[in-house]
């Protein structure tokens, strides 16, 4: 199964009350067991109506018809491809850049090149191959897809190792800049509200009242858009006090006030306003300013990056708005 391919299964009574993960290894024998969990916890598997399923322990039952999507594997390195950067320094240890919102940091199913990583290692050439992990070299953080802003990357594995411990101890700045719909109250504050893995979508992050990890966000309005009783949108600064997958989205959405043109934390808004805050294609999110010490000279280093032209557009739709 060297392509991506697609396979439906049928189980009789004789597979009934087995595993799914072990039932569909014996049904397609050309797919290791462990392959087979992955697929399904990589939401490859479905019911045939279309529910995907995701626990490799299901029980199956008789006249079960799944659904298995195989896809086409990915290099098992990613390769160099020129692509354009935005550096705004770089030495011998590392490299900080304004990642564009779109370009994703590093290969993963669905986007298996044309990455950061990609443009990373034909900048750099092989002395980044291998640092931090084959399949993400150098990096120590990463941005979403559609989140734009700066970035820092390790250039050699003693620089990775030292930016990764002050990233795990929080040991640096980071400050986002968002556009959220409303505005939050109060005006400023601190969200503190752990946060871990939905317990039905386990690609969504969320507020976990009884588990998760401690995330802490300060926030504070900078502009608001609209009646000052009830104003349609908000420019909002927040600064990580901890680093969760998602943090800023999820914690702004928590509070009542999700980031404009978010499609997982967001929800569609019939309020007055510009189109353009209505049809905004990405969520309205950017990594403003990163400062850290650096591993080798120990000074503290800061970068502050402008909003993106899209994102300033935007604000500027609303500057009319009353």
């Amino acid at each position: 199964m060297s392509d991506a391919a697609r396979h439906v299964v049928t189980f009789d009574e004789s597979a009934s009350g087995e595993r799914l993960d072990r039932a569909l290894a014996i049904a397609l024998p050309a797919l290791t067991r462990s392959r087979v969990k992955a697929l399904i916890e990589g939401r490859r598997v479905t019911l045939a109506d279309g529910t995907t399923i995701e626990e490799p322990s299901r029980k199956v039952k008789t006249g079960d018809r799944f659904v298995v999507d195989i896809p086409k594997p990915e290099p098992a390195i990613p390769l160099p491809q020129a692509l354009d950067l935005d550096i705004l320094h770089e030495d011998s240890d590392l490299l900080v850049l304004n990642k564009a919102a779109g370009l994703v940091v590093h290969p993963a199913p669905g986007n298996p090149d044309h990455t950061l990583v990609n443009a990373l290692l034909a900048h750099c050439g092989d002395s980044l191959s291998g640092i931090g992990g084959v399949r993400r070299p150098g990096i120590v953080h990463r941005l979403d897809k559609n989140t734009s802003g700066v970035m820092v990357v390790a250039k050699n594995d003693r620089a990775h190792q030292a930016l990764s411990k002050l990233f795990a101890a929080h040991d640096l700045t980071r400050i986002y800049q968002a556009l959220v719909w409303g505005q939050p109250k109060p005006k400023s504050g601190t969200i503190e509200a752990a946060i871990g893995r939905h317990p039905v979508d386990r690609k969504r992050m969320t507020v976990r009242k009884t588990s998760g990890r401690q995330a802490v966000t300060e926030y504070w309005v900078e502009k608001s858009f609209g009646p000052a009783l009830s104003p349609i949108a908000s420019l909002v600064g927040a600064k990580l006090q901890t680093g969760r997958t998602h943090q800023v989205r999820v914690h702004l959405s928590h509070i009542g006030c999700p980031v404009v043109g978010d499609p997982v934390y967001g929800r569609k808004r019939n309020t007055g306003g510009p189109e353009a805050l209505k049809t905004f294609e990405r969520q309205a999110l950017h990594a403003a300013v990163l400062a850290f010490r650096h591993p080798t000279t120990h000074k503290v280093m800061s970068f502050a990056t402008e909003l993106p032209q899209d994102f300033k557009r935007l604000v500027a739709s609303l500057n009319s708005v009353k």
